[in-house]
Protein backbone atom coordinates (compact mmCIF):
# COMPACT_ATOMS: atom_id res chain seq x y z
CA UNK A 1 0.00 0.00 0.00
CA UNK A 2 1.06 3.57 -1.03
CA UNK A 3 0.43 6.46 1.62
CA UNK A 4 -2.58 7.56 0.24
CA UNK A 5 -3.13 4.07 1.67
CA UNK A 6 -0.13 5.97 4.91
CA UNK A 7 -9.23 25.26 5.37
CA UNK A 8 -7.80 26.02 8.45
CA UNK A 9 -4.31 27.20 8.94
CA UNK A 10 -3.26 26.04 12.00
CA UNK A 11 0.17 26.89 13.18
CA UNK A 12 3.15 24.46 14.01
CA UNK A 13 3.72 23.91 17.24
CA UNK A 14 7.16 24.18 18.76
CA UNK A 15 8.22 27.47 16.55
CA UNK A 16 12.30 26.48 17.33
CA UNK A 17 12.13 24.04 14.95
CA UNK A 18 11.05 26.10 12.01
CA UNK A 19 9.90 25.09 8.50
CA UNK A 20 11.68 21.20 6.94
CA UNK A 21 11.18 23.98 3.56
CA UNK A 22 13.64 26.63 5.38
CA UNK A 23 16.56 26.67 2.56
CA UNK A 24 19.31 25.19 4.19
CA UNK A 25 22.46 27.10 3.12
CA UNK A 26 25.34 25.47 5.19
CA UNK A 27 26.54 22.49 4.10
CA UNK A 28 28.29 19.27 6.05
CA UNK A 29 30.18 16.30 4.49
CA UNK A 30 29.68 13.53 6.97
CA UNK A 31 32.55 11.24 7.36
CA UNK A 32 29.91 8.69 5.52
CA UNK A 33 30.17 10.92 2.55
CA UNK A 34 26.53 11.94 2.90
CA UNK A 35 26.02 15.86 3.31
CA UNK A 36 23.12 17.23 5.96
CA UNK A 37 22.98 21.03 6.89
CA UNK A 38 24.34 20.26 10.23
CA UNK A 39 27.00 18.66 11.61
CA UNK A 40 25.16 17.48 14.39
CA UNK A 41 22.68 15.31 11.62
CA UNK A 42 25.79 13.05 10.74
CA UNK A 43 24.98 10.87 13.28
CA UNK A 44 22.04 9.36 11.75
CA UNK A 45 23.36 8.47 8.68
CA UNK A 46 24.35 5.09 10.44
CA UNK A 47 21.28 4.45 12.57
CA UNK A 48 19.01 4.99 9.03
CA UNK A 49 20.97 2.71 7.48
CA UNK A 50 20.39 0.33 10.29
CA UNK A 51 16.99 1.27 10.24
CA UNK A 52 16.33 -0.33 6.47
CA UNK A 53 18.57 -2.98 6.81
CA UNK A 54 17.35 -4.64 9.99
CA UNK A 55 13.57 -3.24 9.86
CA UNK A 56 12.59 -2.36 7.11
CA UNK A 57 13.88 -4.92 4.81
CA UNK A 58 16.05 -3.13 3.03
CA UNK A 59 13.58 -0.13 2.20
CA UNK A 60 9.91 -1.24 1.91
CA UNK A 61 6.89 0.02 2.82
CA UNK A 62 5.46 -2.98 5.09
CA UNK A 63 4.33 -3.80 8.23
CA UNK A 64 7.17 -2.01 10.21
CA UNK A 65 7.33 0.59 8.56
CA UNK A 66 2.95 0.89 9.50
CA UNK A 67 3.99 0.21 12.88
CA UNK A 68 6.93 2.67 13.67
CA UNK A 69 4.33 5.40 12.33
CA UNK A 70 1.76 3.87 14.64
CA UNK A 71 4.10 3.77 17.96
CA UNK A 72 5.27 7.09 17.23
CA UNK A 73 1.26 8.61 17.40
CA UNK A 74 1.15 6.57 20.47
CA UNK A 75 4.44 8.15 22.28
CA UNK A 76 3.23 11.57 21.17
CA UNK A 77 -0.59 11.81 21.86
CA UNK A 78 0.05 9.02 25.07
CA UNK A 79 0.97 12.41 27.71
CA UNK A 80 -0.90 15.54 26.54
CA UNK A 81 1.75 18.14 25.70
CA UNK A 82 5.06 16.25 27.26
CA UNK A 83 4.58 12.90 24.96
CA UNK A 84 7.17 12.87 22.11
CA UNK A 85 9.10 11.66 24.79
CA UNK A 86 10.40 8.00 23.55
CA UNK A 87 8.91 6.75 26.89
CA UNK A 88 6.66 4.38 25.13
CA UNK A 89 9.53 2.34 24.17
CA UNK A 90 12.31 3.37 27.19
CA UNK A 91 9.31 2.39 29.49
CA UNK A 92 7.69 -0.45 27.42
CA UNK A 93 6.99 -3.02 30.12
CA UNK A 94 4.71 -0.89 31.69
CA UNK A 95 2.90 0.98 28.69
CA UNK A 96 2.38 -1.83 26.79
CA UNK A 97 0.03 -3.12 29.70
CA UNK A 98 -2.00 -0.15 28.74
CA UNK A 99 -5.03 -1.63 27.15
CA UNK A 100 -5.22 0.96 24.50
CA UNK A 101 -1.40 -0.14 23.34
CA UNK A 102 -2.37 -3.49 21.59
CA UNK A 103 0.29 -4.49 19.85
CA UNK A 104 2.83 -1.71 20.57
CA UNK A 105 4.88 -4.91 22.70
CA UNK A 106 5.41 -6.45 19.09
CA UNK A 107 6.80 -2.82 17.40
CA UNK A 108 9.00 -2.67 20.48
CA UNK A 109 9.95 -5.91 19.91
CA UNK A 110 11.17 -5.27 16.66
CA UNK A 111 12.73 -2.14 17.15
CA UNK A 112 14.80 -2.58 20.80
CA UNK A 113 17.67 -4.11 19.02
CA UNK A 114 18.30 -1.27 16.65
CA UNK A 115 17.68 1.28 19.55
CA UNK A 116 20.33 -0.79 21.70
CA UNK A 117 22.75 0.41 18.79
CA UNK A 118 22.06 3.72 18.05
CA UNK A 119 23.19 5.95 20.83
CA UNK A 120 20.11 7.88 20.38
CA UNK A 121 17.40 9.10 22.82
CA UNK A 122 14.29 6.52 22.92
CA UNK A 123 12.20 9.54 21.49
CA UNK A 124 14.57 10.60 18.85
CA UNK A 125 15.23 7.08 17.78
CA UNK A 126 11.43 6.26 17.79
CA UNK A 127 10.53 9.46 16.18
CA UNK A 128 13.32 9.08 13.20
CA UNK A 129 11.85 5.28 12.37
CA UNK A 130 8.65 6.70 11.85
CA UNK A 131 10.27 9.45 9.58
CA UNK A 132 12.10 6.96 7.99
CA UNK A 133 9.43 4.15 7.43
CA UNK A 134 6.78 7.03 6.16
CA UNK A 135 9.83 7.97 3.82
CA UNK A 136 9.94 4.61 2.14
CA UNK A 137 6.03 4.53 1.03
CA UNK A 138 5.72 6.39 -2.43
CA UNK A 139 3.09 9.16 -2.08
CA UNK A 140 3.97 9.89 1.84
CA UNK A 141 5.50 13.30 2.27
CA UNK A 142 8.63 13.75 3.97
CA UNK A 143 8.25 14.04 7.64
CA UNK A 144 10.33 16.53 9.27
CA UNK A 145 12.22 15.33 11.83
CA UNK A 146 14.36 16.81 15.05
CA UNK A 147 16.57 15.77 17.25
CA UNK A 148 17.98 16.16 21.15
CA UNK A 149 14.86 15.03 23.09
CA UNK A 150 16.32 13.88 26.58
CA UNK A 151 15.78 10.41 27.76
CA UNK A 152 11.91 10.08 29.62
CA UNK A 153 11.77 10.07 33.11
CA UNK A 154 8.30 8.16 33.23
CA UNK A 155 6.00 6.09 31.50
CA UNK A 156 2.99 7.96 30.18
CA UNK A 157 -0.10 7.54 31.79
CA UNK A 158 -2.97 5.18 30.79
CA UNK A 159 -5.94 6.15 29.60
CA UNK A 160 -4.16 9.10 26.99
CA UNK A 161 -4.60 7.05 23.90
CA UNK A 162 -8.08 7.74 22.07
CA UNK A 163 -9.00 4.04 20.88
CA UNK A 164 -11.64 3.46 17.54
CA UNK A 165 -15.04 3.18 19.97
CA UNK A 166 -14.13 6.33 21.58
CA UNK A 167 -16.82 8.83 20.79
CA UNK A 168 -16.05 11.80 18.52
CA UNK A 169 -16.58 14.35 20.93
CA UNK A 170 -14.19 12.27 23.40
CA UNK A 171 -11.52 12.05 21.06
CA UNK A 172 -11.63 15.31 19.70
CA UNK A 173 -11.42 16.75 23.95
CA UNK A 174 -8.08 14.24 24.00
CA UNK A 175 -6.84 15.53 20.95
CA UNK A 176 -7.74 19.22 22.24
CA UNK A 177 -5.73 18.83 25.63
CA UNK A 178 -2.62 18.20 23.37
CA UNK A 179 -2.75 21.46 21.33
CA UNK A 180 -4.75 19.86 18.45
CA UNK A 181 -7.85 21.39 16.44
CA UNK A 182 -10.43 19.07 14.72
CA UNK A 183 -8.94 19.97 11.24
CA UNK A 184 -5.11 18.46 12.28
CA UNK A 185 -7.30 15.56 13.61
CA UNK A 186 -8.50 14.45 10.60
CA UNK A 187 -5.31 15.54 8.60
CA UNK A 188 -3.53 12.95 10.94
CA UNK A 189 -5.80 10.00 9.85
CA UNK A 190 -4.23 10.37 6.60
CA UNK A 191 -1.70 7.61 8.49
CA UNK A 192 -4.52 5.09 8.49
CA UNK A 193 -4.10 5.04 4.91
CA UNK A 194 -0.55 2.88 5.23
CA UNK A 195 -2.34 1.25 8.20
CA UNK A 196 -3.80 -2.35 8.69
CA UNK A 197 -5.93 -3.78 11.83
CA UNK A 198 -4.27 -6.88 13.06
CA UNK A 199 -5.96 -6.82 16.74
CA UNK A 200 -8.88 -4.80 16.07
CA UNK A 201 -10.21 -8.01 14.73
CA UNK A 202 -8.56 -10.58 15.66
CA UNK A 203 -10.63 -13.51 13.02
CA UNK A 204 -8.86 -11.09 10.30
CA UNK A 205 -5.22 -9.97 10.75
CA UNK A 206 -3.25 -7.84 8.48
CA UNK A 207 -6.57 -6.22 7.19
CA UNK A 208 -6.14 -2.51 5.57
CA UNK A 209 -8.00 0.49 5.93
CA UNK A 210 -8.10 1.39 2.23
CA UNK A 211 -7.03 -0.70 -1.03
CA UNK A 212 -4.45 2.72 -2.90
CA UNK A 213 -4.44 5.80 -2.49
CA UNK A 214 -8.55 5.64 -1.54
CA UNK A 215 -8.56 6.14 2.30
CA UNK A 216 -11.28 8.98 2.54
CA UNK A 217 -12.52 7.98 -0.43
CA UNK A 218 -13.52 4.36 0.46
CA UNK A 219 -14.36 4.98 4.18
CA UNK A 220 -17.27 7.09 2.67
CA UNK A 221 -18.89 3.88 0.84
CA UNK A 222 -21.71 2.34 1.65
CA UNK A 223 -22.67 -1.21 1.88
CA UNK A 224 -21.50 -4.25 4.09
CA UNK A 225 -19.35 -7.00 2.53
CA UNK A 226 -16.57 -7.66 4.25
CA UNK A 227 -17.08 -11.00 6.33
CA UNK A 228 -15.65 -10.27 9.66
CA UNK A 229 -17.08 -10.43 12.67
CA UNK A 230 -18.26 -6.52 12.46
CA UNK A 231 -18.37 -3.46 14.74
CA UNK A 232 -17.85 -5.33 18.23
CA UNK A 233 -14.26 -4.23 18.48
CA UNK A 234 -14.35 -0.75 16.74
CA UNK A 235 -14.29 -1.94 13.26
CA UNK A 236 -17.25 -0.65 10.76
CA UNK A 237 -17.53 -3.16 7.83
CA UNK A 238 -16.22 -1.98 4.48
CA UNK A 239 -17.90 -2.60 0.83
CA UNK A 240 -14.91 -3.74 -0.59
CA UNK A 241 -13.81 -7.39 0.24
CA UNK A 242 -10.71 -7.67 2.25
CA UNK A 243 -11.05 -4.10 3.88
CA UNK A 244 -11.53 -2.55 7.44
CA UNK A 245 -13.04 1.12 8.66
CA UNK A 246 -12.46 1.88 12.06
CA UNK A 247 -15.96 3.06 13.28
CA UNK A 248 -14.00 6.56 14.97
CA UNK A 249 -13.15 7.21 11.26
CA UNK A 250 -16.36 6.55 9.79
CA UNK A 251 -17.71 8.13 12.95
CA UNK A 252 -15.36 11.70 11.63
CA UNK A 253 -16.53 10.93 7.96
CA UNK A 254 -20.41 11.70 9.14
CA UNK A 255 -19.52 13.94 11.94
CA UNK A 256 -20.68 17.99 11.42
CA UNK A 257 -17.79 19.05 13.14
CA UNK A 258 -15.48 17.14 10.56
CA UNK A 259 -17.18 15.29 7.87
CA UNK A 260 -15.97 18.33 5.43
CA UNK A 261 -12.68 18.34 6.86
CA UNK A 262 -13.04 14.84 5.84
CA UNK A 263 -14.49 15.24 2.37
CA UNK A 264 -11.99 18.26 1.45
CA UNK A 265 -9.00 15.61 1.68
CA UNK A 266 -10.19 13.27 -0.43
CA UNK A 267 -8.76 14.14 -3.93
CA UNK A 268 -5.69 16.49 -2.94
CA UNK A 269 -2.86 14.76 -2.80
CA UNK A 270 -0.61 17.79 -2.26
CA UNK A 271 -3.05 19.06 0.18
CA UNK A 272 -3.32 16.18 2.39
CA UNK A 273 0.71 15.28 2.12
CA UNK A 274 1.22 19.05 3.70
CA UNK A 275 -1.31 18.95 6.06
CA UNK A 276 -0.15 15.75 7.32
CA UNK A 277 3.42 16.39 7.47
CA UNK A 278 2.34 19.93 9.36
CA UNK A 279 0.50 18.12 12.01
CA UNK A 280 2.79 14.86 12.58
CA UNK A 281 5.77 17.71 12.92
CA UNK A 282 3.57 18.65 16.03
CA UNK A 283 2.83 15.66 17.40
CA UNK A 284 6.45 14.84 17.38
CA UNK A 285 7.73 17.62 18.94
CA UNK A 286 5.17 17.73 21.42
CA UNK A 287 6.95 18.95 24.87
CA UNK A 288 10.53 19.58 23.19
CA UNK A 289 12.49 22.45 23.07
CA UNK A 290 15.91 23.61 21.50
CA UNK A 291 15.70 20.37 19.18
CA UNK A 292 18.11 20.47 16.03
CA UNK A 293 16.68 20.47 12.55
CA UNK A 294 17.61 17.10 11.16
CA UNK A 295 14.79 16.93 8.28
CA UNK A 296 17.39 16.47 5.52
CA UNK A 297 18.00 13.57 6.23
CA UNK A 298 15.36 11.68 6.21
CA UNK A 299 14.56 9.81 2.19
CA UNK A 300 12.48 11.66 -0.01
CA UNK A 301 9.30 9.02 -0.43
CA UNK A 302 8.97 8.43 -4.81
CA UNK A 303 5.72 10.16 -6.24
CA UNK A 304 1.99 9.29 -6.04
CA UNK A 305 1.01 8.33 -9.56
CA UNK A 306 -2.78 8.95 -8.73
CA UNK A 307 -5.39 9.64 -9.38
CA UNK A 308 -8.21 9.05 -6.47
CA UNK A 309 -11.40 6.98 -8.38
CA UNK A 310 -13.88 4.58 -7.36
CA UNK A 311 -13.00 1.29 -6.79
CA UNK A 312 -14.74 -0.70 -10.09
CA UNK A 313 -18.46 -1.21 -9.22
CA UNK A 314 -18.52 1.92 -7.28
CA UNK A 315 -20.06 5.26 -7.88
CA UNK A 316 -20.67 8.56 -6.10
CA UNK A 317 -24.69 6.80 -5.78
CA UNK A 318 -22.38 4.67 -3.26
CA UNK A 319 -20.94 7.64 -1.30
CA UNK A 320 -22.01 8.62 2.19
CA UNK A 321 -21.72 12.09 1.88
CA UNK A 322 -22.28 13.89 5.36
CA UNK A 323 -20.73 17.69 4.38
CA UNK A 324 -23.16 19.43 2.03
CA UNK A 325 -21.40 22.66 2.05
CA UNK A 326 -19.29 21.89 -0.47
CA UNK A 327 -19.63 19.70 -3.73
CA UNK A 328 -18.64 16.23 -3.91
CA UNK A 329 -15.44 15.99 -5.65
CA UNK A 330 -15.93 14.23 -9.55
CA UNK A 331 -14.34 10.95 -9.86
CA UNK A 332 -13.90 8.31 -11.98
CA UNK A 333 -14.46 4.75 -11.70
CA UNK A 334 -12.09 2.08 -12.46
CA UNK A 335 -12.72 -0.32 -14.96
CA UNK A 336 -13.28 -3.83 -14.51
CA UNK A 337 -15.03 -6.80 -11.69
CA UNK A 338 -15.19 -5.50 -8.10
CA UNK A 339 -11.88 -5.45 -6.25
CA UNK A 340 -10.61 -8.00 -3.62
CA UNK A 341 -8.20 -6.14 -1.36
CA UNK A 342 -5.28 -7.91 -0.27
CA UNK A 343 -3.78 -8.28 3.49
CA UNK A 344 -0.28 -6.73 4.48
Amino acid sequence: MTFGRLAILVGLAASQLGSAATIQRRTVTCPTGQTTANQACCALFPVIDLLQKDLFDGGECGEEAHSALRIAFHDGIGFSKQGADGSILAFNTTETGYRKNLLIDDIVASQWPIFEQSGLSAGDFLHLAAAVGTGNCPGAPRLPYSMGRPAPVAPAPDLTVPEPTDSITDILARFADAGFVAPEVIWLLASHSIAAADKVDPTIPGTPFDSDTQFYLEVLLKGNQFPGTGQQNGEVLSPLAGEMRLQSDFAFSQDSRTACFWQEAINDQAFIMQKFSAAMQKLQVLGQTGLTDCSDVIPIPKSFAGPISYPASFAETDVQQACTATPFPSLATVAGPAPTVPPV
